[in-house]
């Protein structure tokens, strides 16, 4: 497998040299293509180099954008299915939170008394550094309203499992920044909505309710999905017969949504808790349906986050098709604040929390909570609203540069190890 990996490397070399060929003769048949072939090679050969193994993610994120700069129109219908259909982005941001669900546990709640202080002190950072910190980007940059609204939105979302990862291979505090980010994404259907109507109301129209139920369905649903999974792997008989008889509850509620209610009165207000009911409704079927698969094949949670990955690489190329003539004009200028953006999270969650008494392990995770961002439930959220060549932009910029950045810092902190605090002074922060 390895040799076939150095084979792409190659092969990434050698297409790379016929693209600048073709740039040079100004031949768009020809860089076109191989850019994309230069891109995709490199993705996958970049899994030989073990130093470099971690970007691969990212390089594919990157070929995601290439694709979608490169062939626009082939990447917004297939077979006459819109790609930006609501409901079909629905569907995969759900699958994407699930797949990332899948590595979330009730376990992960566990530590939450012995961390309470690293917890409140690790939400106030996340939620107030990076809306600010993105309304002021929108002020110096005069970016267009839509678009300012998407750097508003990546910063009012919740921590990423991208955090997770990074705190673990900086070898920071991992039992916080779980439970900060499991913390950040129940509080998201709340807090995201309540920051957006505050600092990018007058940028684009913000229905706080509306917002906040289509947060639900794009985190919480799949969310509590993977966690009924998690507790049915150690669940007792009884506990189990309760959860099947609600499967069966729900199945028959779900049914009666879809009979009752009707595209022309589901904007009610009425219509739609019942509807949103109806997607707790069918969590619990996912969860038990998923649980059955897992049992069936064991390795199926080790192939979900893959799935979440593939989706994420959707969202980027189908947000970068729709938005390519926005990127043409402010590509340059958003990525500046992207990466602006990313550093003062950083910055301003470590420094913080030292303020407020952290040790130097939990404000290095403090920094990761709050510097990266669910680039997938921003991009969710603008698919949902229907603009994701516009407000769906920022978070498409941002989620390469974050992976490239967080991996970059994680390896120095990991380099600059500090001595392990005692089980007191833990529980004392």
């Amino acid at each position: 497998m390895n040799s076939v990996k150095k084979i792409f490397l190659v092969l990434s070399a050698l297409s790379g040299i016929v693209l600048l060929v073709g740039i040079i003769m100004q031949q768009e048949n020809i860089y076109k293509p191989f850019a994309l072939v230069t891109a995709i090679s490199f993705a996958i050969g970049l899994g030989a180099v073990p130093s470099l193994k971690g970007y691969q993610y990212t390089a594919w994120i990157i070929s995601a954008v290439v694709a979608g700069m490169i062939f626009p129109e082939a990447f917004k219908s297939w077979g006459g299915v819109n790609l930006r259909d609501k409901t079909l982005i629905l569907v995969i941001i759900q699958l994407v939170m699930f797949g990332m669900g899948t590595h979330m546990s009730l376990k992960d709640f566990s530590g939450l008394a012995s961390t309470g202080k690293g917890v409140l002190v690790g939400l106030f950072c996340h939620f107030s550094i990076m809306p600010l910190m993105g309304l002021l980007l929108t002020k110096i940059f005069h970016f267009e309203p839509e678009i300012a609204a998407g750097i508003i939105l990546i910063g009012s979302c919740s921590s990423g499992l991208a955090s997770n990862v990074m705190v673990y291979l900086a070898k920071a505090n991992l039992v916080l920044s779980v439970i900060v980010t499991a913390m950040a994404t129940l509080v998201a259907p709340l807090l995201t909505p309540l920051l957006m109507k505050t600092f990018a109301s007058t940028l684009i129209n913000i229905n706080f309710i509306d917002m906040m139920m289509e947060i639900v369905k794009i985190v919480l649903v799949p969310i509590g999905a993977a966690l009924l999974h998690d507790f049915l792997k150690r669940a007792t008989a009884p506990q189990k017969k309760i959860v099947h008889f609600l499967f069966g509850a729900a199945i028959i509620f779900v049914g009666m949504v879809l009979f009752l209610v009707s595209k022309e009165t589901e904007a009610a207000p009425v219509a739609k808790s019942i509807v949103l009911t109806g997607f707790f409704a069918g969590a619990i079927i996912a969860g038990v349906l998923y649980n059955y698969l897992h049992q069936q094949f064991p390795k199926l949670d080790t192939i979900m986050p893959l799935i979440s990955m593939v989706g994420i690489i959707y969202f980027t190329t189908v947000t970068t098709a729709a938005g390519r003539e926005n990127l043409m004009k402010v590509g340059v200028l958003l990525f500046i604040a992207s990466v602006i953006h990313n550093a003062a999270g950083y910055f301003f969650g470590y420094w913080l929390s030292r303020l407020f008494g952290m040790d130097i392990n939990s404000s290095r995770t403090i920094a990761f909570e709050v510097g990266l961002q669910n680039g997938g439930m921003a991009s969710g959220i603008a698919g949902s609203m229907g603009k994701l060549g516009t407000v769906g932009l920022a978070p498409a910029v941002f989620s390469p540069w974050m992976n490239i950045s967080g991996s970059i810092l994680a390896n120095y902190w990991r380099r600059k190890p500090v001595e392990t605090q005692s089980h007191e002074d833990i529980k004392e922060h």
